[in-house]
């Protein structure tokens, strides 16, 4: 004989779990890039394609200044102002949040009658219930919601040498992509560019992942 009373304890405990862990990892980007990046770059001048919104000028203005700091970095430098670069940077930054569901699974603690006995000294001891010494048992899964943030940067870097006016080719291209319980993209956007940076121009085609240290910021090198 067994009776079933359900215990959220094992399901609050998971999801805790994940979610402090969610909170002490790392930030993770995934990174994607193509170049041809030309070898007489270093040492030009580069400069940035007028941003789309206009109004959004004090926030892309404000992530355009990592991105001129990453390609400082690289040797680039900025062309005066009122002038073209040789090197066009198109910068894009997006945010937005989604539902999304998962299922958890459900345990039920399980009980199991111990009916009346007699010991050798003829006591006589009433039944009683007592946990199932198997333990908890699965039961199904039920849905749960939570909100997923995604942050993303998309850089095109543009050259305007040997190629036709006003057309210039595009020598590099990059989107990194970070997804997880953070929605403050400003808070994300240098985590991104220094993602797209990191060993530029890099690999034609590749695909890798970027990680960062929650708490000092610093790049986790594997």
């Amino acid at each position: 004989m067994s009776a079933l009373f359900f215990s959220p304890r094992l399901g609050l405990a998971l999801l805790v779990a994940a979610l402090l862990s969610a909170c002490a990892g790392p930030i993770t980007t995934r990174v994607t890039s193509f170049n041809q990046w030309p070898g007489d770059a270093a040492g030009s001048t580069f400069s940035f394609l007028t941003p789309v919104d206009s109004r959004r000028e004090l926030e892309q203005a404000t992530y355009e200044s990592h991105v001129q700091a990453a390609l400082e970095a690289q040797g680039l430098k900025r062309a005066p102002a009122g002038q073209l670069g040789r090197i066009q940077a198109d910068v894009s930054f997006t945010g937005y949040s989604e539902q999304k569901t998962y299922l958890q699974p459900v345990y039920l603690d399980n009980y199991v009658f111990v009916p009346p006995f007699r010991d050798a000294r003829g006591r006589v001891f009433p039944g009683f219930w007592t946990a199932d010494p198997w333990g908890p048992r699965y039961v199904g899964d039920r849905q749960v919601s939570y909100t997923l943030h995604t942050s993303s940067l998309r850089l095109r870097l543009l050259d305007t040498q040997a190629s036709p006016p006003g057309k210039p080719r595009s020598v590099f291209e990059s989107q990194a992509v970070y997804e997880g319980e953070s929605g403050d993209l400003p808070l994300l956007v240098p985590y991104l560019v220094r993602a797209v940076f990191d060993e530029f121009p890099g690999q034609n085609g590749q695909v890798r992942t970027v990680e960062f240290d929650r708490k000092t910021g610093a790049m986790i090198k594997k």
